[in-house]
């Protein structure tokens, strides 16, 4: 398998630090109200990542963080008149929600910001210790300049940031720095009403870069194998990580960076500051989950995605053709019986010619577009393969191999259809519009149609035969 590492600017075949396992951390979200659709992409991409890895058989440590101390959970906690930790835990209630809506299974450990600051303090405390850090007026800064590397991830050149923060209007906080590049790993309580914990340097919180440096290493250790987040975390949070990390350390903090482009609306990325966003919640009650998550992967994850309501109701047209295909096989199986014949098996072996194609594209920096292109191939060659009378075992196996490609996607998990259970006047009902239309008496067939659609019922003529589901 090879990943596109934001490190080297270039795909690399991914070795993991030890054999069959791998360490993965994503930056997860900050708590402070409903997530949107651009900050959904990085939980569905590396949500992705791990079930292929999975799949090809890696055991993946996967650590995702809810960033429960910060600005905005105070401010909200303001507005609202309640705590920041009630704002806090109610959102992080919310996000379990409406990950579970698109699928994305839950961490191995979800850290809270919280329920770590011991180790965040720690971790301070030996950056001091080392020489890389400093207290000033109760505030702890990192010093940009002693770390060598800075400005390795995001290809930042450290003369100009030196010169762009020299020409800023510097704030009340930069005139406790001895540089202006610094930055804060732990700032000293301005106010009572602000969340606050006991440390070496006063009453304070950490800076939010220092939060995934603790957590990763609690969690995973000094050296993982795939850090990963959304574009916008390249400079300065996951470039700050670095720094922070390997001087604390004493070596390389993650093999592998990966991050995902950004979803715009009008050309524009998607944010709460902008204003420009759609909430999950929001979307949910017009798509289903798996709608969105498929919106997501249908283009490769390190380019942009152009929100709008055609590639909504693209990509709701296309789960509708992957759910026929499931819900055919299903019916079969349901009425089929019997054994594969010959002729039979010999389709079913045509069926890993699709498996191939799509672990090619997966292999290929987690191409999920063209992994989606080997599935809908797989659907028509099933289509084509598995017919009315086709044998039950043909038809279980068929919808294995199905399924087995699109839980990777983590898609077809959810049961949208409710199934409807056929009495004796339904199957004569069918029975004669079946009749009806063999006999090319279209009226009488359309009649039936009718009566049950006035009864939620709509009737599904598929190769496989007549099904029947609820509207």
């Amino acid at each position: 398998m090879k990943i596109y590492n934001t490190l080297t600017r270039k795909k690399e075949e991914f070795v993991p630090i030890e054999e069959g396992k791998v360490k993965m951390y994503v930056c997860g979200p900050t708590v402070y109200n409903y997530f949107h659709i651009g900050n959904a992409r990085p939980f569905v991409v590396f949500d992705t990542l791990r079930k292929y890895l999975e799949y090809r058989g890696y055991k993946v440590k996967f650590v995702q963080n809810f960033t429960d101390v910060d600005d905005k959970i105070i401010n909200r906690a303001k507005e609202e008149g309640v705590t920041a930790p009630e704002i806090s835990e109610k959102y992080i209630e919310e996000y379990y929600k409406d990950a579970a809506a698109l699928n994305v299974k839950k961490a191995n450990v979800h850290p809270k910001v919280s329920e770590t600051m011991d180790d965040i303090i720690k971790f301070v405390q030996d950056l001091i210790d080392k020489g890389y850090a400093y207290e000033s007026q109760g505030d702890v800064y990192y010093r940009t300049r002693k770390f060598d590397g800075y400005g390795k991830l995001s290809g930042k050149n450290i003369d100009e940031l030196i010169q762009g923060a020299s020409e800023r209007t510097r704030s009340a906080d930069d005139m406790k720095k001895e540089d202006p590049l610094d930055f804060a790993l732990w700032k000293a309580r301005k106010e009572d009403s602000e969340i606050a914990w006991e440390s070496p340097w006063g009453m304070g919180r950490p800076g939010w870069h220092i939060e995934c440096s603790a957590m990763a290493k609690k969690y995973l250790g000094s050296t993982i194998d795939i850090h990963a987040g959304g574009e916008d975390l390249q400079f300065p949070h996951h470039e700050n990580e670095i720094a922070q990390s390997e001087a604390h350390n004493g070596c390389e903090f993650s093999h592998y960076w990966m991050h995902n482009g950004y979803i715009n609306i009008d050309g524009t990325k998607m944010s709460k500051s902008l204003g420009n966003f759609k909430t999950v919640r929001d979307l949910l009650q017009h798509y289903d989950g798996e709608v969105l998550r498929f919106l997501i992967l249908s283009g490769q994850y390190r380019g942009p995605i152009d929100f709008n309501s055609e590639i909504l109701e693209q990509s709701r047209n296309a789960m509708t053709r992957l759910r026929n295909a499931k819900s055919n096989l299903n019916h079969l199986i349901e009425t089929g019986s019997g054994s594969m014949t010959d002729e039979e098996k010999e389709k079913l072996a045509v069926y890993d010619k699709y498996r191939q194609e799509f672990i090619k594209a997966m292999d290929d920096d987690l191409n999920t577009a063209d992994a989606i292109s080997a599935v809908f191939e797989l659907v028509t060659a099933i289509n084509t393969a598995v017919k009315d009378g086709a044998s039950k075992e043909f038809a279980e196996k068929s919808l294995a191999t199905l399924m087995e490609l699109a839980t990777v996607l983590g898609l077809l998990q959810q049961d949208v259809e409710e199934k409807v259970e056929i009495d004796d006047e339904l199957a004569a009902l069918i029975e004669e519009r079946q009749q009806a239309r063999k006999e090319k008496n279209f009226a009488r067939a359309d009649e039936i149609r009718d009566m049950l659609k006035a009864r939620g019922l709509i009737l599904k003529d598929t190769p496989q035969g007549v099904q029947i589901i609820k509207e």
